[in-house]
């Protein structure tokens, strides 16, 4: 059931991490003169992604704590985008939305990272793990040099987004694998027992 449900939304997590990949890139490209433009993009990641984990949360198979933590990385996501579109400009909110951003960062790591432990029968669950431990070390560094370096933040933000894309392709492409073989099987049960 896990692999046909991930089958059907494996092109929205591919077009999730190409979308990912690309914001990574345009902020390590651009890390000075972009800041503002950089928490502008935050915001529109942390909403998509908030979204899609909201989403994940109501309807995904899992058990009921990896749809907590998933409800509730979903809802901070979102949260932390609304605050970064409403003080958009604001130096002092440029500065505060980092600390935000590293928690969200390691809370989007955490939910992650319980999910590939918890899920065992999940596809790439390694991915899920790895991706869970950037996403925490980048919060970290984040919320060590909040005020000091937010040329860190950028760099270890855009370092941790391009990571985060390339995860979810290959996790993407190995949802899609799964689905395959197991609608592979399905179709050879069904032809045997119509036979």
């Amino acid at each position: 059931m896990n692999s046909l449900v991930g089958q059907r939304l494996w092109k929205w997590k591919l077009v999730a991490g190409l979308l990912t990949i690309v914001v990574g890139a345009i902020v390590l490209a651009w890390p000075g003169p972009t800041i503002l433009v950089a928490s502008t993009l935050f915001g529109v990641y942390l909403l998509v992604s908030g979204l899609a984990e909201l989403f994940g949360a109501f309807a995904l198979p899992g058990s009921a704590g990896t749809r907590v933590l998933l409800f509730i990385s979903g809802a901070l996501s979102l949260v932390l985008a609304i605050m970064s579109f409403r003080h958009f400009g604001d130096g002092y909110a440029v500065l505060l939305l980092s600390l935000w951003i590293g928690i969200g960062f390691i809370f989007q790591g955490v939910s992650a990272a319980a999910i590939g432990v918890s899920e065992s029968d999940l596809p790439g669950r390694g991915w899920y793990i790895a991706a869970g431990i950037i996403s925490v070390l980048a919060g970290l560094v984040v919320l060590v040099w909040p005020f000091d370096s937010i040329a860190v933040l950028t760099l270890a933000a855009g370092i941790c987004l391009v990571i985060i894309g390339i995860t979810q392709i290959v996790h993407a492409l190995q949802n899609r694998k799964h689905g395959k073989t197991a609608q592979k099987t399905i179709d050879e049960v069904s032809n045997r027992l119509a036979a």
